[in-house]
């Protein structure tokens, strides 16, 4: 980091602090104090706050501090990337996705009804993702392995691990039911696990209540409004959703979703198992009376009406706590359908000795019926959103508010690759030399065809999107070069270096494609919805995989077809042995585990409002953490106190600061940079910081700086009218700080994009302005220091402020 110099900071009495907040990545506490000797003050192994060991104890002795505030830093990356086994949520990402979708509605102003029609939509794409992946484990073991591979001789003989089900064999298990009985422990496992990972880490990181403020309770409607409009201080003030409290305490929710979609997991299971015995004992003469094949499948219809029921209530209460409702469905729904499922096995293992397992299991219409339904409540979704965002348009709002459904399309096809995936690659691996779906020479039958016309669309859909990315390539060459002659004037060189000039050009116009991200991810939704919407016609209307689909269409169309329907298939299966081989890299490797921890960083910042299955929200461990440790610093020093947030740290800290009470908050100044609250989240999640709450947020707050350059490709200006306070942003800061070689900088300097903001002068000059803004410290009596200072003095063995 190059040495620069810092500007004079206005020397002022009184305790000063600057709690610091990392972003994406994560960094230690010694990289963020610049110290090899730290301190922990309060907090654990998995997130905490940190001193230099010197600096412990400094608000007992405020006059060697006068030259700046006292430096702490909230390292909180062990909460995405701290252990190996959080490298396996990879294969949680569409859940990850689809809850992203939950929040990215657009700003709605009185609009409750269509509000909470958009949550529900999206809650019901969250249990259909649920309900493709137990069904794909469903076809897997119980269709091409128990019921295909295990009841042909050809296919078993080869596989001495399946000889116990074989129907060479003749066993107890050689009857179809009984094979689908035993196999039905690999789905019913997989929901189990499922289950286990979200209720293991509701408890690290959902279960412990934040700190409440004596806030008046709001009715139960305020859930569904994006803002309200509270009286501080005499004055109006705009609270946005982040601040109410207990938004960050997901118990409820998480734990009422987490049983329906637990119950969904199981009832698809018992109806695979149990559905496929009554299919047999409806068309044949059975020893097993029909009635009881009646009665089971309309448990399995009343219980899932009460998961419907379930997932479509209201999505989130700000402040209630559990009820007896919420507690009857989360201890006796999943058990229900548990008990379904042991009901299944036992009626699916009753003897019935003519029955012989041919062809598949009817699992097409499973799978055509889950991707109609999502299609379907993605194309309502869209026009809802459409409706919320015509109601109150923000021009920066991302697609005309059609994000949300982009983004649920995505995880409804990022789903469909995983599963259709998995199918693919076993049955090619079950059917040896052979090709399953294509006829003469295979051993088995294959998986449903949807899932080969699925497959095959992929590689048309990576044909479409060739053409956007050399668009932007060529664009983005275009703006680098039309950008050179405004940075030669910029640093106003008299002897330029044209390859100098050049990287900087490059990197400010790679930088810009950030913004061009919204259309690439649209035109992938539309085109999946499409190719999604003609890979369910063709399988249904020719029955045949699109290989043997085309015969006698012509040379060309049919090597078309088959190239296509080849490629997608393994282009299915290399994404999925993708994921599972940067799972295990990541388990082994700290660096690879914290690059896939990025991803989480910004994924997982939203509780999980829309799927209990989704890798879980740091956010509501590290909000309350920095409020809490912001008020107890306020309340106990009455000092005046920077949070300095760089990146995903700066949407940390506000809306840690919208979680303050008031005495504190005029205590607080918001210090953001390479910060992507306006350009990302502002334009991805409208409701919760587009223009209104950030303008909310501003007048809040007694100041707030916001530093930014036109390198960062993830950080940029917030946008704020300047009319409606304080000025808030700064920029764009040069970068590299000297084009060339000077006395000063005698080697060339850097082009540091979205790092070491810090190392810029600019950098503690609005710190030191910040702390000035803030006012002189309020004097206090020496009694009342005493009482709020004595049981546990802050940097003493106290770990006091937690």
């Amino acid at each position: 980091m190059p040495t620069a110099p810092q500007a004079e900071a206005p020397r002022s009495a009184g305790s000063a602090l600057e709690l610091l907040v990392h972003g994406v990545g994560g960094a230690t506490p010694q990289e963020m104090l610049g110290d090899p000797r730290t301190t922990r003050i309060t907090g654990d192994a998995t997130a905490a706050v940190h001193r230099r060991t010197e600096d412990v104890g400094a608000e007992q002795h405020p006059e060697r501090h006068r030259d700046g505030p006292v430096a702490e830093a909230y390292c909180w990356s062990n909460l995405t990337s701290g252990n190996g086994s959080r490298a396996l949520w990879l294969l949680l990402l569409p859940f990850m996705v689809v809850n992203l979708a939950h929040w990215m509605r657009p700003t709605a102003r009185g609009r409750t009804r269509a509000v909470r029609l958009y949550g529900t939509l999206v809650r019901l794409v969250a249990l259909s993702l649920t309900v493709l992946l137990t069904a794909a484990a469903c076809e897997v073991a119980l269709d091409l392995v128990a019921w295909q591979c295990a009841g042909t001789p050809e296919c078993s003989v080869q596989r001495s691990w399946l000889g116990f089900l074989s129907t060479q064999q003749d066993g107890w298990f050689a009857q179809p039911g009984r094979r689908l009985a035993v196999a039905a422990l690999v789905p019913s496992a997989l929901v189990g696990l499922l289950w286990y990972l979200s209720h293991r880490t509701w408890s690290a990181y959902e279960s412990q209540r934040p700190l409440t403020w004596d806030e008046p309770d709001r009715a139960e409607a305020d859930a569904d409004t994006d803002t309200d409009v509270v009286t501080r201080s005499g004055a109006p003030l705009v609270r946005p959703a982040l601040g109410r409290p207990g938004f960050w305490y997901g118990r409820r929710l998480v734990a009422r979703l987490r049983a329906a979609h637990t119950a969904a997991g199981f009832l698809t299971v018992a109806a695979a198992v149990g559905g496929t015995a009554a299919r047999h004992d409806r068309g044949a003469e059975s020893p097993v009376l029909d009635v009881i094949g009646v009665l089971f499948q309309a448990g399995l219809v009343l219980c899932g009406l009460v998961v419907l029921t379930v997932v479509c209530r209201r999505g989130r209460s700000e402040r209630r706590l559990d009820n007896r409702l919420d507690r009857a469905v989360t201890t006796y729904l999943p058990g229900a359908a548990l008990t379904l499922l042991f009901c299944a096995v036992a009626y699916a293992g009753w003897s019935r000795p003519g029955w012989a397992s041919s062809g598949a299991l009817p699992g097409e219409a499973a799978f055509r019926a889950l991707a109609v339904g999502q299609g379907l409540l993605v194309v309502v979704l869209a026009a809802v959103a459409l409706s919320l965002y015509r109601s109150a348009p923000e021009p920066r709002t991302t697609l005309h508010g059609l994000g949300g459904p982009a983004v649920a399309m995505l995880s409804c096809a990022l789903g469909g690759v995983m599963t259709g995936g998995v199918a693919q690659r076993v049955a090619d691996w079950l059917d040896g030399p052979g090709t399953p779906g294509m006829g003469a020479g295979a051993d088995i039958e294959g998986p449903p065809v949807l899932l080969s016309w699925q497959a095959s669309v992929i590689p048309v859909l990576l044909l479409l999107l060739l053409p956007p990315v050399v668009w932007l390539a060529l664009r983005t060459v275009r703006r680098a070069r039309r950008l050179a002659p405004v940075i030669e004037a910029e640093y106003e060189e008299k002897h330029p270096e044209p390859g100098r000039t050049r990287r900087i050009a490059r990197t400010r116009a790679t930088a810009a494609l950030t913004d061009s991200a919204p259309g690439i991810v649209g035109l992938l939704s539309a085109a999946a919805l499409l190719l999604g919407a003609a890979a369910v016609t063709g399988s249904w209307l020719t029955g045949e995989v699109p290989g043997l689909a085309m015969d006698g269409t012509g040379p060309f169309v049919e090597s078309v077809a088959e190239t296509a329907q080849s490629t997608g298939s393994w282009l299915t299966g290399f994404g999925v042995i993708l994921f599972v081989t940067c799972g295990r890299r990541a388990y082994r490797d700290v660096s690879a585990r914290r690059t896939i921890g990025i991803l989480w960083d910004v994924g997982t910042f939203w509780p999980r409002a829309a799927h209990p299955f989704a890798p879980p929200c740091y956010a509501e461990r590290a909000v309350p953490d920095l409020s809490s440790r912001m008020c107890a610093w306020t309340g106990s020093t009455r000092g005046r106190l920077v949070i300095s947030g760089h990146s995903q740290g700066s949407v940390l800290a506000a809306a840690a600061v919208w979680q303050l009470p008031d005495e504190a908050r005029h205590r607080v100044a918001l210090l953001t940079y390479g910060s992507p609250i306006e350009r990302l989240y502002g334009r991805w999640f409208p409701a919760y910081f587009g223009r209104v709450p950030l303008e909310g947020l501003q007048r809040s707050v007694d100041c707030w700086r916001n530093l930014w350059r036109a390198t960062d490709p993830i950080g940029g200006p917030v946008r704020i009218d300047e009319g409606q306070g304080h000025e808030v942003d700064r920029g764009p800061l040069k970068d590299p700080l000297v084009y060339g070689r000077t006395a000063e900088y005698p080697l060339p300097e850097p082009i540091l994009g979205h790092s070491e903001y810090q190392a810029d002068p600019v950098f503690a000059v609005e710190r030191a302005a910040l702390l000035e803004r803030l006012g002189p410290v309020v004097p206090q009596q020496a009694g009342a220091d005493t009482e709020d200072r004595g049981s546990a003095p802050q940097g003493s063995a106290g770990r006091s402020s937690g």
